[in-house]
Order: C-alpha cells, then structure tokens, then sequence
C-alpha cells in the first residue's frame, strides 16, 4: 500500500542540482508538492561534510522528509585517481545528514546507494541479500565502503531509535543533468560524447576499450527518481523488515542487461555516428556481468518505463544542451 503524498510537508533533497536530485524533484513536482515546500542547498551554500552547518540547516529548516541523492560520483577513472576523496566525502555526507535528521525528529529519509555495493563476483542478477557476502571491486571499493555505511546508518537509526529510514540501490543510471567529463564520466555519457566529437569531426572510427563483451544494466534517471518517491512512500508494512540487518534495501533496475558492443551501436546510431566502432580487447573489461535482481521491488508494484533507446534520445538531446560547458 502507498501513501498518499500530503503536499504541505516540508521535504529536503540533498543533492537537488545533481542528475538524480534533479530528477526526484522533478517528480515531486509532478505529483503536486508545492515549489516552495521542496528545500535545496548548493555545495556554495551549504557543505555537507560540515557536521556543524548541516546540524544548523537541519535546525531552521525542519523538513518532514529527506531524500539523500548527494554523494561524489566517478566512472572507474575518478575512483581510481581519487580513492581518498570518494571514501571520505562520501562518508562524511551520509553521516553528518542521517544524524541531523535524527536529530531534528525526521521519521522518513531514503538513502541511495549504489550497485557496486555488491561484491565484485555476486551470483547474476545481484540480489539484495548478496550484501557483504564477498570481496567488492577493487577499483571502487572505497566509495563502495562509503556506500554501504549509509546502508548501516539507517538500518541503525531505525533499530535503535524507531526510524522510518530506507535505502535504495540503483544499477547504471543515465539521462539529463548526467556528467559528460572525458575522464570521469560513466560509460553512457562518456560514449554520448565521444561519438558525438566523432562525428562532428567525421572521424573513420571509435575504439572502445574492452571486448564489448560484458554485460550492464542502464536505468533512466526519471524512472529511480519515480522509484524513489514509490519507495518512500510505501507503508511501513508493505516495506518489510527496514530494521533487520541485511534486509532494509531494496534494488532499483530496469530488469534486463545489454552488453557494451550493444550499447556502443545503439549509442552510436542515436548519436548519428556513421563510422566504425573497434574494440581494444587488450585493455581491462572490469566485471563480467552487472545485473540487479529488482523482484522485490517490482512486486511492490513499481515496473520501469524508458526503454534504453527512448532514454538514449533524451539522454542526447540533454548532452547537445550542455556542449558549451564541456567544450
């Protein structure tokens, strides 16, 4: 059973600016929540690693609801480079917010996590009960650290205290307000880029790194935002055990795979790249396969929408938004 949304509370979203902040707001909006009752913060206005001014914005804002989509994100390149800066910030964000919602009396908060929460060779598709059950992947098992203490943070308030805090854990996700960097993208808007560069400069070819062969699974951003709000929403009862260990997240996927070589066509063709698309089997494949087990979810009720290439489309049209930016 679902809530009906009361529109007159106050909810935070930590992280409004970012790809998947924007998007939760964007569906609170579409719901019927009040502009005015959606509060926001920029890094420049409020810092979250700074426990002292988070407790005070905490204090004179006193929001009903917090959605924690804040949090330093990085393809494999930046949480290779920046292993200190993932771990830490990361860190520090979840717990100086989770405590200052406690604190505050804030019954609701919905943490999101990550899929590399997982380990590094979880039996396909990962499912949530895969938790802690082996080795992560090297590359970013800082941030994966980081990740799953927030897990533990609000498995923890609600144990001991009676909170009403959950944790989401999206697979890829993709779509506007993503970060198109050339080196510390993730894998849909780094390849946005790079074959829309290709084309313009019209380049023969587009060598990727890898077999192509493994295989990763792509939400839209506007579907884990509309799943966000779902799962916040949900009752207390038809959410299950949130306070029991390994047992209070729950997944958010779109419910099937592609491999790379499909992805990088299907990149390609939305971009309009005409060229040849090589890949350099000599360089590092990462993890075989990335694939969520959404069951629990989807038996909550809650199904994905945007198809891969309806996704792509806006995915680009929002990229040929920003070209100034990252020219």
């Amino acid at each position: 059973m679902i809530h009906a949304a009361n529109s007159a509370e106050k909810i935070y979203v930590a992280g409004h600016r970012g790809m998947v902040g924007s998007a939760i707001v964007r569906t609170l909006l579409a719901q019927g929540h009040s502009s005015d009752r959606i509060v926001g913060r920029t890094h420049a206005e409020l810092d979250l690693t700074n426990q002292r001014a988070v407790n005070d914005f905490f204090a004179q804002e006193k929001p009903n609801q917090v959605y924690l989509a804040a949090a330093k994100v990085g393809g494999i390149h930046a949480n290779n480079t920046y292993p200190a800066e993932f771990i830490y910030q990361n860190l520090m964000v979840q717990a100086n917010v989770i405590h200052a919602a406690h604190t505050q009396g804030v019954q609701k908060l919905l943490f999101l996590g990550s899929s590399c929460i997982y380990p590094k060779l979880a039996p396909q598709p990962m499912a949530e009960d895969a938790l802690l059950t082996g080795p992560l992947e090297p590359t970013n098992e800082p941030y994966a650290i980081a990740k799953i203490a927030g897990i533990k943070l609000c498995e923890s308030y609600n144990r001991q205290y009676g909170r009403d805090y959950r944790s989401v854990m999206p697979t890829n996700l993709y779509g506007p307000g993503d970060n198109y960097h050339p080196e510390n993208s993730h894998v849909i808007p780094a390849l946005i880029r790079r074959f829309h560069e290709a084309k313009v400069k019209r380049l023969p070819s587009v060598t990727i790194w890898g077999s192509g062969t493994p295989r990763r699974e792509f939400l839209y951003v506007d579907d884990m935002a509309a799943a966000s709000v779902f799962v916040m929403n949900l009752d207390v009862a038809t959410y299950g055990a949130h306070t029991q260990p390994m047992q209070s997240l729950i997944n958010v996927g779109f419910g099937s795979d592609v491999t790379i070589t499909e992805l990088a066509h299907a990149v390609g063709k939305v971009v309009g790249f005409e060229g040849q698309i090589v890949f350099d089997a000599t360089k590092p494949d990462g993890t075989p396969r990335k694939w969520m087990d959404s069951q629990r979810l989807n038996g909550l009720g809650w199904l994905a929408k945007v198809g891969l290439d309806e996704g792509l489309t806006k995915a680009y049209s929002d990229f040929m938004l920003t070209i100034p930016a990252y020219s």
